[in-house]
């Protein structure tokens, strides 16, 4: 049983996480909403308790997550002088979804070690030890988390979804390490558990929590009531291992109804149960893909086996997720802490997959990840040439206003990763039958290649349509430097970018302010002569981002008395 080569899976995860890191700023919206209560944190001076109610111009975040921003603002405060402070926290981040790597590899270790999860053994030996197949198998896991498309974006931003991300798979691992390990296990149950109620998803993390707690009871019982030892999982949970996982899920709901974090505000309605069915389908269709395939694969090869441990506990780890994202604002997000599972679910699919399905799969992806490089570099060209006129013109279309730009470093990044999917491709047709893993190669392959390429060749478009940048130096083109500039129902996005970009002083208009100038959303446009005297105000333009007309802004500049 051969396992992936440590050098090879690190450059892997390396290859997956490092691009996108250098060269852009913040982006829409969450991404920069969240960076500007941390900016706020870190550089205030009202004591401990603004730290427990960050605010942003006034503002609380919808979500009260504040782990995430602790994190965040201490980057921020550590960070040396010539360090920005938004790439301080995107590096504090990215250890965060290494850390969610870790995590997922190890729980999937363990859950991969357990006597049901083993392969049958043969008459006459010859079959891989248990370790070996338990390592191939973890292997699995972490490409398949990898090949999730739904984590290349926002498993990058500097959002409270990744702490959550991160937070989720340490629970995880703590529940599926527990009859094995001790010290290591407990830690990451009190952090997973801790860290997730105290970023932004309270409710998810008390119902993962109690779930694990009455499995662990559940598996207890079975165990004591098995008369053999075949039927059993190998290295069970102890009355200390409950007790410990108890402990912490009292500890967790004493801490959401403490601090009153139970506000899931529900979305569900009778009207919009069947409306939004496509949308939600739709969103797990590609944001899992490609492990949800496997993940039903599994399901269904193990249904008579759905208590065991491997297959018990992923499944829950996905379904609690599974069930905020139907019934809350935050789809995407809450679909993301379903993925450690949902890619330990498509791990174990790979020892009961026949060579001709792995074959398909592979030709599938060689297929779709080479079309899209492809695709790639020609609109690449197109934009850096003009030639062919019809991508060009596209490319044109989206980023209006775009000035491309050739970097020598980008290209070799660039030429470097799609030489290396070359190779890929090539070692993969050849003959691996001992590779347990080899099926989720070219899946996590393919989509490091395709992530390479956009932030690299693509990162400048792209920072330039997902950016505030563009229409804050409108802005402050307009202004100048004012002393203040008042504002009206902008979003926190807005406020947020206007604060770190242009170094703005914003203060909310409702509150008296005599700047002589006035940032208005567009939303209030119908109410705005109710709000403000037009003999004052003297409208003075809409500024727009280049890619998002959505995003407009108008500006007023208040009339000197003559």
């Amino acid at each position: 049983m051969r396992r992936l080569p440590r050098v090879a899976l690190l450059l892997l995860c390396a290859a997956y996480l490092l691009p996108g890191l250098v060269g852009r700023g913040p982006w829409k919206s969450a991404d920069i909403t969240a960076f500007g209560y941390m900016s706020e944190l870190a550089r205030t001076t009202e004591g401990i308790a603004r730290w427990f109610d960050p605010m942003l111009l006034g503002l609380r975040p919808e979500t009260l997550a504040l782990v995430p921003y602790w994190i965040g603002a201490w980057a921020i405060k550590i960070a040396p002088s010539w360090l920005n402070p938004d790439l301080a926290v995107r590096i504090a981040f990215a250890f965060l979804l290494w850390g969610t790597f870790t995590a997922t590899w190890y729980a999937v270790y363990y859950l991969a070690r357990t006597a049901r999860a083993q392969p049958v053994a043969f008459a006459f030996g010859g079959e891989a030890r248990p370790t070996d197949y338990a390592r191939a198998i973890a292997d699995g896991g972490l490409l398949a988390l990898i090949a999730c498309l739904g984590l290349a974006q926002l498993g990058h931003e500097t959002t409270p979804a990744l702490a959550q991300l991160f937070f989720a798979s340490y629970l995880f691992y703590g529940v599926a390490a527990l009859p094995y390990r001790r010290a290591g296990p407990v830690l990451a149950l009190f952090v997973g558990t801790l860290g997730i109620t105290l970023s932004g998803a309270p409710t998810v993390g008390l119902a993962l929590a109690i779930g694990s707690t009455l499995y662990i009871a559940y598996e207890r019982r079975r165990a004591a009531r098995s008369a053999t030892e075949s039927d059993d999982d190998g290295p069970g949970y102890t009355l200390g291992a409950l007790a410990t996982m108890a402990g912490v899920t009292v500890l967790a709901a004493v801490l959401v109804f403490s601090l009153r974090l139970a506000q899931w505000k529900l979305t569900l309605s009778y009207g919009s149960l069947f409306s939004d069915v496509r949308g939600q389908a739709k969103l797990l269709l590609w944001f899992t893909w490609p492990v949800w395939p496997l993940a039903i694969w599994t399901l269904w090869r193990w249904r008579r086996q759905l208590n065991a441990r491997h297959v018990a506990l992923p499944f829950w780890f996905a379904l609690v997720p599974l069930a905020a994202t139907w019934t809350t604002d935050f789809s995407d997000r809450s679909l993301m802490l379903a993925l450690p599972a949902f890619a330990t679910l498509a791990a174990f699919a790979l020892p009961t997959f026949r060579r001709s399905a792995a074959a398909l799969v592979d030709w599938f992806n060689v297929l779709f990840f080479s079309g899209l490089a492809l695709l790639g570099w020609i609109y690449w060209i197109a934009m850096q040439t003009g030639v062919p006129p019809k991508p060009a013109a596209s490319v044109t279309r989206l980023v209006p206003g775009f000035v491309p730009e050739f970097s020598p470093i980008a290209v070799v990044l660039a030429a470097a990763a799609t030489i290396a999917w070359c190779w890929l491709v090539r070692w993969r047709t050849g003959r691996h039958r001992a590779a347990l893993w080899k099926t989720l190669v070219l899946p996590a392959g393919g989509t490091a290649l395709c992530w390479m390429l956009l932030m690299t060749l693509w990162l400048p478009p792209i920072d330039y349509a997902r950016s505030y940048v563009p229409q804050v130096h409108a802005v402050t083109e307009r202004v100048g430097q004012p002393s203040c500039v008042a504002e009206l129902a902008l979003s926190r996005a807005h406020i947020a970018a206007l604060r770190y970009h242009g170094q703005l002083n914003l203060q909310p208009l409702l509150l008296g302010t005599n700047c002589p100038w006035l940032l208005v959303s567009p939303e209030t446009i119908e109410r705005l002569h109710t709000i403000i005297p037009f003999d004052q105000w003297r409208f003075s333009g809409t500024l727009r981002r280049p890619s998002s007309p959505a995003d407009d802004l108008l500006l007023y500049q208040k009339i000197t008395p003559q």
